[in-house]
């Protein structure tokens, strides 16, 4: 066990076998007609999720930012002088709904991090932009956030995060062409339809 186990949690964690490999065996044993090994990669990456984003968070919320602010944050510094945005195009660099944006942006706005505007081109339609203390902050929090995804990512040698990161890559690329599919969008409406 290389490096310091942080917490209780961390230790009894690390003295326990890993519990997606035991629900796979407990597949295995008990319907030995299933393949259950897709399990280790899909069960892993949903347990990393909830890990990761326990581990990632706490800095956002030491800096008074809600779930998922950041990302509005980032994705306006990322977006390059004069940092402005609508709420259109937030939506779809953060992937989530305009009304999820608006919710975050009125969070934002109300602690001087963001600004709105009528955008010159559509008297309609507004821009957020990052105000100067909102530049600040994020490129405060970049540096603590990237600092954070090295350390969780020590585990792996160079070489091993990049292909971690290619074939998550690869992964993240065939969901979105059987997303694109025939066979993909029935499934999607399948799942819709049936409340999935």
């Amino acid at each position: 066990m290389e490096g310091k186990l942080s917490s209780m949690e961390d230790i009894v964690e690390a003295m326990q076998p890993d519990p997606i490999a035991t629900i796979v065996e407990q597949w295995k044993r008990e319907r030995p007609d299933l393949d259950a090994t897709p399990m280790l990669v899909i069960g892993r990456l949903f347990r990393l999720t909830d890990a990761l984003d326990q581990r990632l968070r706490p800095p956002f919320g030491a800096a008074g930012l809600g779930s998922g602010d950041f990302d509005v944050l980032a994705a306006l510094r990322r977006s390059g002088t004069p940092h402005a945005l609508s709420a259109g195009e937030l939506s779809r660099t953060v992937l989530v709904t305009t009304g999820a944006i608006t919710k975050r942006v009125d969070r934002l706005e109300a602690r001087g991090l963001v600004s709105r505007s009528v955008a010159e081109t559509d008297s309609r339609g507004r821009l957020i932009t990052l105000t100067t203390e909102g530049v600040k902050l994020t490129d405060d929090l970049i540096d603590v956030h990237l600092d954070n995804q090295r350390r969780l990512l020590a585990g792996l040698s160079g070489d091993e995060q990049t292909q971690l990161a290619g074939l998550l890559e690869r992964l993240a690329s065939t969901l979105a062409a059987g997303d694109r599919s025939p066979e993909g969008e029935a499934s999607v409406t399948r799942r819709r339809d049936d409340g999935a």
